[in-house]
């Protein structure tokens, strides 16, 4: 998980939660929690953050995002141009989403760059490009999720003969980083498709079994089921939303 500043990483990076950083035994925790949940038929979803832990999961994720911070770095453009699953690009933390649209287009396209390969041999990999790249609209300084907003993204889509298709994040800047919010913005959103909105093919949202957040404090006992990253919707409004 990237941090504005720092953080508990992810299961990957620390699945110890105590700056260990076993990442072996985090890359292995990570393939068997996949593994489970494809075998139950669930479809799955991660931020790929880099271009090597990726190699590790990617045959087990069903569709993967490209993050905020960055949706403009070439090396990840290029890493989702060798992905096989659609991967969606959120629009900058300041709102830009013509960044959003220009690493679509880098993506669709055919490259080549260095990578380990499974085996921790360095690789020349060449892409062949991915067409199934999409926007995701996380708001920024202000939210970005209304109509006028999802109409001017999709004007910006058609521009380029792209496919006029988006996901909605409610969480981040569109709820202002008020997690409760994400229920309006979930109304919202519902309001436009009600009225013919064809544009929204997906939305995300931030939620866990318990609502809200919990630090990570030494060896304290954490409270089962509630995050400790970002602060969540619980199950009961997670229902609610779906």
């Amino acid at each position: 998980k990237p941090r504005t500043v720092v953080g508990w990483k992810g299961l990957i990076s620390d699945p110890d939660l105590n700056g260990s950083y076993r990442v072996n035994h985090g890359l292995e925790l990570a393939r068997k929690l996949l593994l489970q949940v494809n075998e139950l038929g669930v479809p799955t979803a991660t931020e790929f953050l880099d271009m090597v832990t990726g190699q590790f999961i990617a045959d087990l994720i069903s569709w993967g995002a490209i993050g905020a911070r960055t949706t403009e770095s070439q090396i990840h453009r290029e890493m989702a141009s060798a992905l096989s699953c659609p991967v969606g690009f959120k629009n900058g933390t300041d709102g830009n989403t013509r960044i959003a649209v220009d690493a679509i287009r880098a993506a669709r396209a055919s490259h080549m760059f260095l990578s380990p390969d499974k085996n921790g041999q360095m690789t020349i990999y060449q892409t062949s490009g991915n067409p199934y790249g999409h926007i995701i609209m996380r708001g920024g300084k202000k939210p970005n999720y209304h109509a006028d907003d999802i109409a001017a993204a999709c004007d910006t889509l058609h521009e380029f003969d792209l496919p006029e298709h988006l996901v909605v994040d409610f969480s981040h800047g569109n709820c202002q980083k008020q997690h409760r919010r994400q229920l309006e913005v979930c109304e919202d959103i519902c309001q436009q498709i009600r009225n013919g909105s064809t544009g929204i093919a997906g939305i995300m949202a931030e939620s866990f079994l318990r609502e809200g957040t919990q630090k990570i404090v030494g060896s304290q006992p954490l409270t089962y089921g509630q995050s400790i990253t970002d602060p969540c919707l619980g199950w009961e409004d997670t229902e609610r939303l779906v």
